[in-house]
């Protein structure tokens, strides 16, 4: 069994739509993939639908963005009820503080850059209702003239020392696994390797529900794999891991979705650790 459990999709910073993500995981022998776009789940029912005849099972996924101490610390969820009140609460809330924060850059880069953008044309770049994000508005600073590149619009204007960019005002990573847990989902720590306080962070989230870390990850050497796979164990918390795919390699045009090699045990664990959940409430 092949499994992809970190995929994302025009909904989000992806560049494919969720059709070409199942047609996509299909034809590179994947057997069970998670969408977990950045704070939206808009894309999971119309996967679903599509892969319905289709040989592929798609878990409920989501990835929820947080800030805690200057450090960018990702949440993964599977399972939850996307349904859940709270949940949806977050999602929106997420939502608007990402529109808040584009505005409010869009301001300043005219103001202070000369940069002329506009919203619209950050939010065509995703599908209707997807969320927007600095990848967005690199593109379009890119192709308003205001730089010759994305990766120049990212040193330039997208970081906390330029004089127009705004920190996003969104949850703490406490909230999320909390919200997640209650909705009936398995919070995971995303690509944990990114964060420096990971250890000491993972054991303040299980306070509030963390149930996983993602120790296979495409930026994870195997040293690192086996760093948090160890951290997981010591903890009594699932391993999950994924291709954190976005678009195909740009170097060579390859796909890497389902490239990550992820032992088939850790979808069986993910599958337990739902059960011992529902069982537990």
């Amino acid at each position: 069994m092949k499994v992809d459990l970190h995929i994302h999709t025009s909904y989000s910073d992806g560049a494919f739509s969720p059709e070409k993500i199942v047609d996509t995981a299909i034809d590179v022998g994947l057997d069970v993939i998670a969408i977990t776009d950045h704070d939206n789940v808009l894309s999971h029912n119309i996967a679903i639908e599509y892969a319905k005849d289709k040989p592929l099972k798609i878990l409920p996924g989501v990835e929820i963005n947080t800030i805690y101490k200057g450090y960018e610390v990702h949440i993964l969820g599977y399972f939850m009820d996307l349904n859940n009140s709270d949940f949806q609460k977050l999602i929106k809330n997420q939502q608007q503080a990402r529109v808040k924060q584009t505005k409010e850059i869009i301001t300043l880069l005219a103001k202070k850059e000369g940069i002329k953008i506009t919203l619209d044309s950050i939010v065509k770049q995703v599908a209707e209702g997807g969320s927007i994000g600095r990848p967005h508005l690199a593109k379009a600073i890119t192709n308003a003239g205001g730089t010759s590149s994305v990766i120049e619009a990212y040193n330039k204007y997208i970081n906390d020392d330029s004089n127009v960019y705004v920190q996003r005002k969104t949850v703490t990573p406490f909230d999320a696994v909390e919200v997640i847990y209650d909705a009936g989902g398995i919070p995971v720590f995303a690509h944990p390797f990114d964060v420096d306080i990971a250890d000491q962070l993972t054991k303040e989230m299980m306070n509030f529900g963390l149930r996983g870390l993602e120790a296979y990850h495409r930026k994870h050497s195997p040293a690192i794999i086996e760093y948090f796979s160890t951290l997981a164990e010591k903890y009594g918390l699932i391993i999950t891991g994924g291709s954190d795919f976005h678009a195909p390699n740009p170097v060579n045009g390859n796909i890497i979705m389902g490239k990550n090699f992820i032992p088939e045990w850790i979808y069986d664990e993910l599958i337990k650790e739902k059960r011992r959940m529902d069982l537990a409430k």
